[in-house]
């Protein structure tokens, strides 16, 4: 589906998106794995193979470290993100920032860098994994809901500009997934609700999912696959929920 594709991927060494780089390598493509986590790109580098990852070790807060990757990309896949709890009048204002840095004008950039080799070959997959915050809000999440709406927004221009150029431009928006960011929010959201770890995922985070569950790492890397592949050709400006039917109130 992807052979002689080449792809990257941010957030790329744990969760989301490690489940993502191995679904695009066992789909053909050479994967420019992107994370700041030196120790788990390796051990994801020896798990799908040397010959199918470049890894990149790399903070994505820091813009100016852009320059250094790879423009020749077909496939861009921006999925990392990092999260912070507090209410907006204690939000700090570094933390709200880094969180735009990582998440927004990391997207952007790299959106920017590769369009140009997408337009010149008349073909390109643009994959943003958003969230269910980018389409609804939750108290204390000022930053992460901020970013991702930004997100969806980018990705719906990108897809106007870009369409009539073979290249794509969509978000997948899951609720919680089973990752390491989401169990430090749920730590996180413990101290903030004050309540046991243990009635977290219950009492908070899946109050409004009407499936009682995590979404697992793979489901969404499944359907990055989908909007690579040739049936997503006519797929563009679309924010694909995966939320259990959160949006569906």
């Amino acid at each position: 589906m992807l052979e002689g594709r080449t792809a990257l991927v941010t957030g790329a060494a744990s969760g989301i998106g490690a489940a993502i780089v191995e679904r695009l390598a066992a789909a053909g493509a050479h994967v420019h794995a992107v994370d700041v986590a030196a120790d788990a790109l390796d051990g994801l580098v020896k798990q799908v193979g040397v010959e199918h990852v470049t890894p990149w070790v790399m903070d994505l807060s820091d813009l100016d470290g852009h320059d250094s990757l790879p423009t020749d990309i077909d496939v861009l896949v921006n999925n990392a993100g990092i999260q912070h709890v507090a209410p907006v009048h204690e939000f700090p204002v570094e933390e709200f920032e880094r969180i735009h840095r990582i998440m927004l004008l990391s997207p952007f950039r790299l959106v920017r860098a590769c369009l140009p080799h997408m337009y010149a070959a008349g073909w390109g997959r643009v994959v943003n994994v958003s969230s269910v915050h980018g389409l609804r809000a939750s108290p204390f999440k000022s930053a992460y809901v901020s970013a991702k709406h930004g997100l969806e927004g980018l990705s719906k221009v990108v897809a106007l500009e870009a369409g009539d150029k073979g290249v794509t431009s969509n978000c997948v928006n899951p609720a919680y997934v089973r990752t390491p960011l989401v169990e430090k929010q749920i730590s996180a959201q413990a101290q903030t609700h004050g309540i046991p770890e243990s009635q977290v995922l219950a009492e908070v985070m899946l109050t409004p999912v009407a499936v009682k569950r995590l979404i697992e790492p793979s489901e969404v890397a499944d359907l990055v696959a989908f909007l690579c592949g040739p049936s997503s050709a006519s797929i563009s400006g679309s924010s694909f929920t995966m939320d259990g039917g959160w949006t569906a109130h």
